[in-house]
């Protein structure tokens, strides 16, 4: 069941069955406002509550090294686990750089498939906090 849904400039966000959904839209670039806007938005949308997070990132152009290394630290905080769905070979190579780069606290993978997405982050469901 679609609880609720909200959108920005960068992404539109839903949860749905225990896990935040975060699409970004086609052609876009992250840079350190972007990248602000998303977490403060998601923040608020979880109304502080955990959730694992899948983010699909296949329409994400570039993301500029304050980006990442923001999303990494603040863009963590209410976050169980982290999968990005990515499609080759753009954005599965920006999921592999941050992944390597900017190390992010709480379990994160990529995925081209939504079902293994789906089956990584429902590991981490139990975790929720409230």
């Amino acid at each position: 069941m679609l609880l609720k849904q909200i959108e920005n400039d960068y992404a539109t966000y839903s949860i749905d069955d225990g896990i935040v959904y975060i699409i970004y839209k086609e052609g876009i670039s992250l840079d350190l406002n972007a990248a602000v806007k998303v977490v403060e938005d998601r923040l608020a949308f979880q109304n502080d509550k955990f959730y694992p997070v899948l983010c699909d990132i296949h329409g994400v152009k570039e993301v500029d090294k304050s980006a990442r290394d923001y999303l990494a630290v603040e863009g963590s905080l209410l976050i169980t686990s982290v999968a990005f769905i990515v499609k080759p070979p753009v954005s599965s190579w920006l999921s592999e750089f941050y992944l390597l780069t900017s190390k992010p606290p709480v379990p994160t993978k990529a995925f081209t498939e939504l079902l293994e997405a789906k089956k990584f982050l429902n590991k981490f469901k139990d975790n929720t906090r409230s």
